[in-house]
């Protein structure tokens, strides 16, 4: 995939510093790959992506749109700490039919397959937006974004965040929001009856509930008020939300 990004962290404290930074228990790398997100103090989004913990470094993976600004934060961060952080050549495939050698599966769902990390790209021809609408699974800078509170974006359903892993960056609002709260908004799979496009605003009758992301098909990923999820159109469709993802419906 071109879209990819492999960075490395080296040095001897780099275990210890990532794991007081990231969302996910980076020791749980050994021999898989970890889904994560660096997030700020206010427990907004800044990034996501996958953790390779290999003997001599950690590799991070992540979106192209999103390297430069995580490894300048990593940076920022990273103080007096025993830690080198560089952007590699490695290329990352991806695909969900026979995992070729050296593969690691994707930690956020089985239907998303294998990872790959080596010198040229041999994904397959996954028709990747069709499968994350059916398995409710947000893209980075599609979903993810700046405003993006994880748990709203399925982070714990996704295995990306750890409760029992310790202190990270934006903590305390994210176990707030798990313990304190209950989730008001999210992203949600809506059935469309006629034509959306991403970024469309959704109305349930007279009141704004939320806005139209990934399409394909007929059936899209929609960010959504929970108590606002009936009777719900844009300009140019009706939309039925798939009532499993609503909380605490069946």
């Amino acid at each position: 995939m071109t879209d990819r990004v492999v960075l490395a962290l080296t040095g001897a404290d780099r275990i210890d510093f990532l794991q007081g930074l990231v969302t996910n228990n980076v020791t749980k790398s050994d021999g898989n790959l970890v889904y994560a997100a660096l997030l700020t103090p206010q427990g907004k989004y800044l990034s996501d992506f996958f953790i390779r913990n290999e003997p001599d470094r950690i590799l991070i993976d992540v979106a192209a749109s999103h390297a430069a600004a995580l490894l300048q934060r990593l940076t920022m961060y990273r103080l007096r700490a025993d830690v080198q952080i560089a952007q590699t050549g490695i290329i990352v495939s991806c695909g969900t039919g026979p995992a070729p050698d050296g593969a690691l599966c994707d930690p956020r769902h089985d239907a998303l397959g294998w990872r790959h990390y080596g010198a040229q790209d041999i994904s397959d021809q996954t028709d990747w937006d069709a499968l994350r609408v059916t398995h409710l699974i947000p893209q980075t800078g599609v979903e993810l974004h700046p405003e993006t509170y994880i748990l709203e974006a399925g982070f714990e359903r996704l295995h990306g965040v750890d409760f029992r892993k310790g202190c990270f960056v934006g903590q305390e609002i994210v176990a707030r929001m798990k313990h304190k709260t209950t989730l008001r908004k999210g992203l949600v799979r809506v059935t469309v009856d006629g034509t959306v496009q991403p970024g469309d605003e959704i109305a349930s009758g007279e009141r704004v509930a939320g806005t139209v992301h990934t399409v394909a098909g007929q059936q899209a990923i929609a960010y959504l008020r929970y108590d606002r999820a009936s009777d719900l159109r844009t300009t140019g469709a009706r939309l039925v939300v798939h009532p499993g993802d609503i909380p605490g419906n069946a």
